[in-house]
């Protein structure tokens, strides 16, 4: 007989039996996991992942985490060049104009001195007065007369003799100077002089640019340009299908236009080489030096005969773009038109705005007010970071401004799409990041707004230069905060340069260099700089609050002073500013409204 809690010995070894089969489940299911795990990691680790280096989501860009085994170019060897095998290739084909060899040398140097012209070098040609005098050939100069140009640039008058005689040379010149077309159109004239190009053989002009929006632009000037003689190109950049981009190489194209990114990707695959690369050219060299592709620069450049001719044009002049021509340029000619101190296009008004984080939003808004009223209206603002793009860019559209926006995250189309609609004035307003501060060649801009200030006054300077392009004037206005008080000193002598009225409180900030500025709130101390550029109340040392609690306090505070601000906001931009009835115009109630 059995008794209750008792077990038989069936059935205790069939208890066993299932204890066994549950543990051998176990072990094998923890062995899938830790399988499937390593995976993950080996997938996750693989040289392949080129997503932080041209990939989708932004501007082709270098990656300071990945070992050298990983990095672009890594593959690459370094030729081994015998000049004596190489075969010679011609590169001089400048013939002097008569009217230019035999021009008196005082109207050479007053008209470099007009135009704030400086040389560097030995035996450097004299200038070209008009597009007549540069020697190009008839199929070029139709396209110049088709284009409208009426005279060439500082940069072009001078730069043309130096490209088309084969020197190396730096271009050192503002945004919307015309550097574009001072080398585009002597690698037109280089190319057509050379040997027709083989099956498998790569280009003979190879343009680097830090961002695909530049490099865009660039193909669309050669393209322009190019087309009569049959010269094809292409454009190489990361975030984009690299198929298209392949096939024009299989082809065969005279000129490449490459972010050094995705360039290193095909020299790698053996899609492409640089063989035949007799003509180079670094367009924005310092902003590639910024961006932290040095070491992708170095590498294509040892992939390029030595005997080359290379143009490096830049719009400062920093140490590091200065070493980078001392190492590949030879005995160059360098070109500098206007300061070589850091400067800002003098056709462009600067307004600066010191005031407080949680202000920017309200004074946004109310400038943008102002500006959208006037019959030219196109905007950029600049924003720091692409989740506060964004944001901000869906509070104007909830406001109802016709507001696009831009940034290293949008795909390739998404950024076509954006650049459609501003260009055509669908969408006047374009919020972005630095990725358009460089590059961006849109010739209506009429204002460029700071909401933030850069990480450094060079990225200013380019920011406004997306205004005031091609001769024409513009106006820019920035909200400084005690936040950026350690980039005061440079921002003012930006000011100085471009003969600029300075707001005292930036030079008192400039002076204090902390945190504690502007603690009175009093903000009845207002003051205007040409038309602008006025002080600020503070909060707690400069933290941000809330937007909808700084809308509310910064609308209160406008309505108890507007009256006496508002009258004496337009008799002083009567009375002392001396820009045209355009400017005078905006302003008037954001400044009325400044703290």
């Amino acid at each position: 007989m059995i008794h209750h809690g008792t077990k038989s010995p069936v059935m205790i070894k069939e208890v066993k039996k299932l204890q066994k089969r549950n543990s051998s489940s176990k072990s094998r299911s923890r062995e899938r996991d830790r399988r499937r795990r390593s995976r993950t990691r080996s997938r996750s680790r693989s040289p392949r992942d080129r997503r932080s280096w041209g990939g989708s989501g932004g501007r082709d860009r270098p990656s300071s985490s990945r070992n050298s085994r990983g990095q672009p170019g890594a593959n690459l060897r370094k030729p081994r060049w015998d000049l004596n095998r190489l075969e010679p290739f011609k590169k001089d084909f400048y013939v002097p104009h008569n009217a230019v060899q035999n021009r008196d040398p005082r109207i050479v140097e007053q008209y470099r001195a007009e135009k704030e012209i400086t040389l560097r070098g030995k035996n450097i040609p004299n200038p070209v007065f008009d597009f007549d005098e540069a020697g190009f050939p008839d199929y070029v100069l139709r396209e110049i007369k088709r284009q409208g140009f009426s005279e060439p640039t500082s940069i072009q008058a001078q730069g043309w003799p130096i490209a088309l005689s084969g020197r190396d040379m730096v271009g050192i010149a503002s945004t919307g100077s015309g550097k574009t077309l001072s080398y585009i159109l002597p690698a037109i004239v280089h190319i057509n002089s050379q040997p027709k190009l083989s099956r498998k053989d790569g280009p003979i002009a190879l343009v680097l640019a830090p961002t695909r929006e530049l490099a865009q632009q660039i193909q669309q000037v050669a393209d322009d340009f190019g087309h009569s003689s049959g010269i094809r190109n292409t454009c190489l950049y990361g975030g984009a299908p690299k198929g298209a981009q392949a096939r024009d190489l299989d082809g065969g194209v005279e000129i490449v236009i490459a972010t050094p990114g995705r360039l290193l990707d095909f020299l790698e695959s053996g899609k492409t080489n640089l063989k035949r690369c007799t003509y180079l050219v670094l367009d924005e060299a310092d902003r590639m030096l910024d961006m932290g592709f040095e070491p992708q620069i170095r590498k294509i450049i040892e992939q390029i005969r030595p005997d080359r001719q290379t143009l490096m044009w830049s719009a400062t002049w920093p140490k590091e773009v200065k070493n980078l021509a001392e190492d590949f340029l030879k005995d160059y000619a360098q070109i500098n038109v206007g300061s070589l101190q850091l400067s800002a296009n003098h056709n462009i008004l600067q307004i600066i705005d010191v005031c407080q984080d949680y202000e920017k939003e309200n004074k946004l808004s109310t400038l943008l007010k102002e500006i959208m009223a006037e019959s030219e209206n196109k905007t950029i603002v600049f924003i720091e970071t692409k989740r506060r793009v964004d944001e901000i860019t869906r509070k104007m559209k909830r406001d109802g401004w016709p507001a696009v926006c831009i940034h290293g995250d949008k795909t390739q189309q998404e950024r076509d799409w954006v650049l459609q609609d501003f260009r055509s004035g669908k969408a006047p307003i374009l919020v972005a990041t630095d990725v358009a501060a460089r590059g961006l060649d849109v010739e209506d801009v009429k204002f460029v707004i700071n909401f933030d200030y850069p990480s450094c006054s060079e990225d200013y300077v380019h920011r406004i230069g997306r205004t005031g392009r091609r001769q024409k004037t513009g106006t820019a206005y920035t909200f400084f905060t005690p936040n950026n008080a350690n980039k005061a000193n440079d921002l003012i002598q930006v000011l100085k340069e471009a003969n600029q009225v300075i707001n005292p409180k930036l030079l008192e900030l400039a002076d204090s260099k902390a945190g504690g500025y502007g603690r009175n709130r009093g903000g009845r101390n207002r003051w205007r700089s040409r038309g602008g550029g006025g002080g600020c109340g503070s909060g707690r040392n400069g933290k941000e609050r809330s937007y909808s609690r700084s809308r509310s306090r910064s609308y209160s505070r406008e309505r108890n002073g507007r009256s006496s601000r508002r009258s004496y906001s337009r008799s002083y931009s009567r009375s002392r500013s001396p820009i045209s009835n355009r400017n005078e115009v905006i302003g008037k109630s954001y400044w009325s409204s400044e703290r």
